[in-house]
């Protein structure tokens, strides 16, 4: 991983990731793709960690995209399906993410924090598909169906114009605003909330919204069902309810 890719893993529950290309704006270069696969897989094999937070080094860019010097110097034509590592694709992934957006994430940036689950962007960041502005394609943008409205999804890859944070928030892309200097604290304090909730029962809400979007609604109810089975057999679905009638905090074991 060197230090294209830094992980932080707080004794808190939350691993934080950081491009750290600030000089090249994080550009998914070979060291960050390598850096950030290590980093997902660190995450997903610690399990001690519940909750990552992925950022990008600087005030400028989260991540401007992928190295389109690269590209050009390798010939690149169709990326391999493996090129890129993005949460819950082409790397498995069981536990929540949140993208912490605290300046421009273009084309292959705007790519990872859409794979993220949760999103928080600074007011000055700045959102772009711009594929259609160099020649290139953005099939990874079609679960964004599920995000935003069609044709505003439409005039987004057609034009590769940037949207601001503000309307990346008023069309549902960004959970959260914050300024600038309190990004991090933002993304901290909505994945403290994540975090206060009963591992398992997180696991199985995940795995219901993912559920929801991918299957008509009785396949989706059915699977949910199935899916909250272990949850409701667990230790802690009976140290919630006993907690709250103790007037006590819970005091999960994921168990």
């Amino acid at each position: 991983m060197a230090d294209a890719v830094l992980f932080e893993a707080r004794a808190d529950g939350i691993a934080i990731i950081t491009l750290n290309r600030p000089e090249v704006r994080n550009a998914l270069g070979r060291e960050i793709r390598e850096g950030l696969a290590a980093a997902w897989a660190r995450f997903e094999q610690d399990s001690a960690l519940r909750v990552a937070i992925l950022t990008g080094a600087g005030d400028k860019a989260f991540c401007a995209g992928g190295d389109l010097k690269e590209m050009v110097e390798t010939g690149m034509a169709v990326p391999p399906r493996d090129f890129y590592a993005l949460p819950y694709d082409t790397i498995e992934l069981s536990k929540p993410t949140i993208a912490a957006v605290n300046g421009v994430a273009f084309a292959g940036g705007w790519m990872i924090a859409q794979a993220c689950d949760l999103c928080v962007a600074s007011t000055t960041a700045r959102f772009a598909i711009t594929e259609v502005k160099v020649g290139r394609g953005s099939p990874w943008a079609s679960p964004l169906i599920h995000m935003i409205p069609q044709r505003i999804m439409m005039e987004i890859i057609l034009t590769g114009k940037p949207i601001t944070a503000q309307r990346a928030y008023e069309i549902g892309l960004v959970n959260r605003l914050a300024e600038p200097a309190a990004l991090l604290e933002a993304a901290l304090a909505l994945a403290a909330e994540i975090i206060d909730g009963a591992p398992l029962s997180v696991k199985a809400g995940r795995e219901t919204v993912m559920l929801a979007t991918e299957m008509g609604r009785a396949a989706a109810l059915q699977a949910a069902r199935a899916a909250a089975e272990t949850l409701y057999r667990s230790d802690d679905a009976q140290e919630g309810p006993r907690a709250f009638a103790e007037k006590r905090p819970p005091a999960w074991t994921g168990r």
